[in-house]
């Protein structure tokens, strides 16, 4: 399995498409992997004329896990204390970043969905260099006033951790079809067979508490997003219960020039039904660079 050592972490990556082809990374959220990015979307993408690099966040998937820095006390930081936030958004953009260079790439398209979003924004506030464009799909500027999630879907994402494969399966298929899109459902064999490749490929819990406390206590990216200067498209579903739209529509407005793409019936995941669309709206924006 490729890895690189960034940070004094290991970074778990994947490849996909011609090394001769403009580089476009790839970056998931919360407790997700990067089998989360649908294998079928991923070749559509190589297809259209890029090389794909999908990467596991640190404290998910086969990265390294931090679990020295302890369980972060979630209601704590959510009253304003930070001293169990584990690491910040800068330091996974920074991850990010480490990888790239130390796969020789000079520039690429930075491409993010949820948190991966988030962490993608970071990515190009701290590292223009690095960036040929920006793509923030399903996620916020980090002003708690947008973007903010209805309490079953909070709920879904927070419950206590499962205690057997099962569980696990089970309480994965019920978030993603809680939390995913209402006019494009996914079946319950798939919901349950992405659950179920998740949690044999790395099942995660306290790393995705320490992922949520990066979140938490996280700046409002707001203004130096004002300084953004790549091409930057901002995707969203109109029915996400987990980001609401406003949140994809002030990430579109604090960045100068970027275009804003919404769907309606669209949830917090990424329907095949949209693939075109959602796949025409990235290619065109790395277009522009």
């Amino acid at each position: 399995m490729p890895s690189v050592r960034v940070n004094a972490l290991d970074i778990h990556y994947e490849t996909l498409g011609d090394p001769a082809d403009p580089p476009m990374l790839l970056i998931m959220g919360i407790g997700a992997q990067l089998i989360d990015w649908p294998d079928e979307f991923c070749q559509q993408l190589a297809d259209r004329g890029f090389y794909l690099i999908l990467m596991d966040n640190r404290d998910a998937g086969l990265s390294t896990s931090l679990d020295d820095l302890g369980v972060p006390d979630l209601p704590a930081i959510l009253g304003g204390d930070p001293s169990t936030v584990a690491y910040s958004f800068a330091d996974m953009a920074a991850d990010a970043a480490g990888l790239l260079k130390a796969l020789g790439v000079a520039r690429a398209h930075i491409v993010g969905a949820s948190m991966g979003g988030m962490i993608a924004q970071q990515f190009v506030i701290d590292h223009p260099d690095l960036t040929a464009s920006l793509c923030s799909i399903m996620s916020t500027t980090g002003d708690r006033s947008v973007g903010r999630p209805t309490p079953e879907a909070a709920a879904a994402i927070t419950r206590p951790a499962a205690r057997t494969r099962e569980e696990a399966i089970a309480a994965g298929a019920a978030a993603s079809r809680m939390i995913g899109s209402p006019a494009y459902p996914a079946s319950e064999p798939e919901l349950r067979r992405r659950a179920a490749a998740k949690y044999d490929r790395s099942f995660r819990p306290a790393g995705s508490a320490r992922q949520l406390s990066a979140l938490l206590a996280s700046a409002d990216r707001t203004a130096p997003l004002h300084e953004v200067t790549a091409p930057t498209v901002v995707i969203h579903g109109e029915a996400d219960p987990l980001v609401d739209v406003s949140g994809g529509r002030a990430t579109a407005g604090a960045v100068p020039g970027a275009s804003l793409v919404t769907f309606p019936g669209m949830g917090h995941d990424l329907p095949r039904a949209l693939w075109p669309q959602l796949i025409g709206a990235i290619v065109g924006n790395a277009a522009r660079a």
